[in-house]
């Protein structure tokens, strides 16, 4: 999906940094940062980013690493935060999602893609606090302008996923 929308978040405003939210090792960020798209990588462990950062040591690139827990409870840690883009892959908690919507900035893009309850066929995960309903996506961004929207079953390795592109309204 990155691959395919990189000229789209190129061309967002570049005050702001694109938030790879529950980076991991950072993949999907270091990609966006070796196409000269700024990006704070986010997550709440502290050796994930070690890697992050440890695979761009060197690197002349803008990036910010962010250990941040992100559910807990009663508190946002997005804030007071504002980005140009937030990617989310592979991770799921829906009480960020509203805070997630209000840190893209006017005419930002969320890209997201998650597992969604028909991929309890194939294994794990398998909890549905984990897993989107059916059109899940597409409702939280209805009132958005959705570039892309995908929901089914993918190979290698079989599994059921949804995602989406779409850009926050001016």
């Amino acid at each position: 999906m990155l691959v395919s929308n990189l000229q789209l978040i190129k061309k967002l405003n570049s005050e702001y940094k694109v938030l790879d939210l529950a980076c991991g090792e950072g993949r999907n960020g270091i990609y966006l940062l070796k196409n000269n798209v700024p990006v704070v990588f986010a997550d709440t462990s502290k050796s994930a980013l070690g890697v992050v950062a440890e695979k761009l040591q060197g690197s002349d690139q803008q990036f910010d690493c962010w250990q941040v827990d992100l559910e807990q409870d009663g508190l946002s840690p997005l804030s007071d935060k504002r980005f140009a883009a937030v990617l989310v892959f592979n991770y799921l908690h829906r009480p960020l999602m509203d805070p997630i919507r209000e840190a893209i900035e006017p005419g930002g893009l969320i890209i997201y893609e998650t597992f969604t309850t028909e991929n309890r066929q194939f294994g794990r995960p398998n909890n549905g606090d984990f897993l989107l309903k059916q059109k899940e996506l597409e409702y939280l961004f209805e009132d958005w302008d959705i570039l892309h929207s995908f929901e089914g079953v993918e190979q290698n390795p079989k599994r059921a996923i949804a995602n989406i592109v779409a850009r926050k309204p001016n």
